[in-house]
């Protein structure tokens, strides 16, 4: 079976890669070849690295490549967009014009990374036109279709899964070193300096009270890398300025493996909850800085998880409420291994049809003029899916020296968000 799967950053990549493994009627015998659409977030070789999952063929590409490759190479069984809404929606529609007069093509698989907690509806209409949108919890399905229905989309696309990077030994309380506590960082959450630093002061705090304990600060990419989010204020600089114990800890490396010691997760509102709850590893989401929408945690109101450094320093124990984790897609009953057995059978009836229908996006010049058209822009495509005049043909420029310039913007970018951007931000507030 050949399946390609178009990511836009680490994270996406490693969703969507493993996304094709789980739900691969027959994913015994895979040829992936992974595509990596070029961006501010396109991951580094050590971020695929530390990602951990291997394909067939990995290349970077514009959409207009990936378009091209779509036309012109054998078809794929499955293609799985793993990209942020305006990305899927402007591949629905170029693959629509790509695929117009062909009489096979792709089952088009697209989703979430994580946690759905802000632009639910802005998200799941960019990403209607999917032959299947997976949702990682029955909550989420429950959500989704909502959402398609209330402005009277087609909702079968919609098909309940699980997160396919669950796994791991369940907890036992038994790993025969220090007790480790492991704080999950988050690029965008809390974004301010005076938050960061006051969690990172926390965490300090924390280690020092309990020297006994190993406690660790999960690091998502180095200073210069950039994931999903942006991260203005990196915990790294950050814990430069401060006198750390020894106890303390900073590590990065695959989420999983860091799991597998630890004894107590802490986080704002990092997917790593739900990877940690999966395991049993008791799991708190911090309360100390509001519960609100703008930090995620809201999601988690109801779980048993929410406390505050207070709690935790005074030994507190979080125990999750089970029928909240039943209703996220945690899956810690077991039930894991048949997760995404609907998504397999609904694919497997996909490609037994003779000819599959054509893409057909909610949105369109019709429904949504005001808005389509500067989403598809910016991937330089017209509003009715067709390469806009005078669209770069990077692919035909010298490899050495478009990788130069690629590189050299990259890192302008990467600089102006983490230095100047900072720097402008608090003239702005004397």
């Amino acid at each position: 079976m050949r399946v390609a799967v178009l990511a836009d950053s680490d994270t996406r990549w490693k969703w969507g890669a493993l996304t094709a493994s789980r739900i691969s009627p027959d994913n015994s015998d895979i040829h992936l070849d992974g595509y990596l659409l070029r961006g501010r977030a396109t991951p580094t070789a050590r971020q695929l690295q530390e990602v951990g999952v291997r394909a067939d063929s990995l290349r970077e590409v514009t959409a207009l490549e990936f378009l091209r490759a779509m036309d012109q190479e054998e078809p794929y069984d499955i293609l799985v967009l793993a990209l942020v809404g305006g990305g899927v929606q402007a591949m629905l529609h170029g693959l629509a014009q790509v695929w117009d007069d062909t009489a096979l093509r792709p089952v088009v698989v697209t989703g979430y990374v994580g946690v759905v907690y802000e632009k639910l509806a802005d998200g799941l209409l960019l990403r209607h036109g999917a032959d299947l949108v997976l949702a990682n919890s029955r909550q989420d399905a429950d959500r989704f279709k909502a959402v398609y229905d209330g402005v009277g989309a087609d909702s079968s696309s919609v098909t309940e899964v699980a997160l396919p990077f669950l796994g791991g030994a369940s907890y036992t309380g038994e790993h025969g070193h220090p007790y480790t506590v492991v704080f999950a960082a988050q690029p965008s959450v809390p974004e301010s300096r005076k938050d960061r630093t006051y969690l990172l002061d926390r965490l300090v705090q924390h280690a020092r009270l309990h020297p006994e304990r190993e406690v660790l600060l999960k690091l998502r990419s180095k200073p210069g890398e950039h994931t999903t989010h942006i991260e203005e204020l990196p915990y790294q600089k950050l814990a430069q300025r401060a006198d750390l114990p020894p106890n303390f800890k900073l590590v990065y490396g695959h989420m999983g493996e860091v799991l597998d010691r630890t004894d107590l997760l802490v986080t704002i509102s990092s997917t790593a909850a739900l990877e940690s709850l999966h395991r049993s590893i008791p799991t708190v989401v911090l309360s100390d800085l509001g519960v609100r929408e703008a930090l995620g945690n809201h999601h988690f109101i109801g779980s048993g998880c929410l406390a505050s450094w207070d709690q935790l320093d005074a030994g507190h124990k979080p125990v999750p409420d089970a029928e909240w984790v039943d209703r996220q897609g945690v899956a810690a009953d077991g039930s894991y291994e048949t997760a995404f057995d609907a998504a397999r059978d609904r694919i497997d009836r996909l490609l037994g049809s003779s000819k599959l229908p054509p893409l057909a996006p909610y949105y369109t010049p019709m429904t949504a003029p005001g808005y389509l058209p500067g989403i598809l822009a910016r991937h330089h495509l017209g509003p009715d899916g067709v390469p806009l005049p005078g669209a770069p043909a990077s692919d035909k420029e010298p490899g050495a020296v478009r990788q130069i310039v690629r590189r050299a913007a990259r890192g302008a970018y990467r600089h102006g968000v983490q230095r100047v951007a900072p720097v402008i931000r608090r003239m702005g507030e004397l």
